[in-house]
């Protein structure tokens, strides 16, 4: 029996196989002796059983912190904003 692994990098790889209907990777896979959770997989189009093959262990996504800002990451204070009631001070010097 052919690696389950393998067998899927094989058809990830190759666009003919990749690309080809279930009966004719049927074929293939049968000539190339698969696990019976490939061929199923393949002939059904539910990758049920292939979890089961591979243990189906449950991967949790990493922890991040993305999106969660740091001390570090906080956005530093502006200068204290203009104040609208003063006086424009290009418009009040003398002209040239």
């Amino acid at each position: 029996m052919t690696n389950t692994l393998d067998l899927l990098e094989t058809i990830g790889r190759d666009a003919s196989l990749r690309h080809a209907s279930s009966e004719e990777l049927g074929k293939t896979l049968e000539q190339a002796q698969a696990s019976a959770a490939l061929t199923a997989a393949v002939e059904t189009g539910d990758s049920s059983k292939l979890f089961q093959e591979f243990g189906q262990k449950r991967m949790d996504p990493p922890n991040s912190t993305q999106g969660v800002p740091c001390e570090e990451d906080e956005p530093e204070q502006e200068d204290a904003p203009l104040d609208p009631s003063a006086p424009d001070r290009e418009k009040s010097s003398p002209p040239k």
